[in-house]
């Protein structure tokens, strides 16, 4: 058996090695931290770009395909104003997008810097998209903070991300179904709270019934008059659904795969770092248990 001075200096040098290893598995955490900032941000540059095109696109069909007749009693002017709304929530979404990867910031677009328009070649748009300019990535708000964010922060902070993008094209959804419905596009027969909650249901869902991004539904409205009275509704409004949007788009699937990859290094990390400090804690235990030990 060593002697108890020299035990205490074999622990002393375990928990320093361990101590460093620690300090390098951090340090390697910080380096995939930035790097998985960046590269949602990419994502969500795009995202919101193809999120701003695709709420144009719904909205020309449901004002084309689902309501004809509606949309060509409005006058010239009250169509184009239509339009104008339609681009400003566009426009809002992406904004909303890209603040969402720092809450504290207001990344909403000013007069001035408004988003530019997707090109008319969407190959060329997305590939393109996904190589921001280095004035962008340095402009990019920063996740990291000035201590160590721990691998179990990080990951909630991407769940916590993961949740915000999906109640943005929620709300998203929901304000644009209001807008065509108090322009006389969709029904008013279905109230609007009753159109909120259907599209509410819709995002939840695993799936959707007809084109993508969109709800055609048939829902059954009473009669306040009659109780027995009851007629059918024809209902086509719009459902963004994230799913569906990067099914449509192989750069968008190209960086889902990239994020899946980071969450699994993170959390490979995080496995890692429990480890890691359960293996400081047990040393550091011993340590303490052998210099306030003494032989009766």
């Amino acid at each position: 058996m060593l002697p108890m001075g020299s035990y205490l200096k074999t622990m002393v040098r375990a928990v320093e090695r361990i101590e460093q290893d620690l300090v390098a598995l951090e340090e390697a955490i910080t380096l995939v931290e930035k790097d998985f900032h960046n590269v949602y941000f990419n994502y969500l540059t795009l995202l919101g770009q193809i999120v701003r095109r695709q709420l144009m696109l719904v909205s020309y069909q449901v004002c084309t395909q689902g309501y004809p007749e509606a949309f060509l009693s409005l006058s010239f002017n009250q169509r184009q104003q239509l339009q104008q709304t339609l681009k400003q929530l566009g426009k809002k979404a992406e904004a909303q997008l890209l603040s969402s990867l720092e809450p504290s910031t207001n990344s909403s677009a000013t007069p001035e810097e408004e988003p530019s328009e997707p090109t008319s070649e969407p190959s060329l748009f997305i590939s393109e998209s996904l190589q921001p300019t280095p004035q962008e990535t340095s402009q990019s708000p920063e996740l990291v903070k000035n201590e160590v964010t721990m691998p179990r922060e990080l990951l909630e902070w991407q769940e916590n991300l993961e949740d915000a993008i999906a109640q943005t094209l929620q709300e998203i959804s929901v304000e644009t179904n209001h807008t065509l419905q108090q322009e006389g596009i969709i029904p008013d027969k279905l109230p609007a709270t009753a159109l909120e909650a259907v599209t509410k249901a819709g995002s939840s869902g695993e799936t959707s019934t007809g084109a993508a991004n969109l709800l055609n539904l048939l829902i059954e409205t009473k009669n306040e008059d009659d109780a027995e009275d009851s007629t059918l509704t024809r209902i086509v409004a719009i459902n963004l659904r994230l799913s569906e949007i990067e099914f449509a788009e192989s750069a968008l699937t190209a960086g889902r795969n990239q994020i899946r990859t980071f969450v699994a290094k993170v959390s490979k990390l995080a496995r890692e770092h429990r480890k890691i400090k359960r293996e400081r804690a047990v040393a550091q235990a011993e340590a303490a248990w052998r210099s306030s030990w003494f032989e009766d």
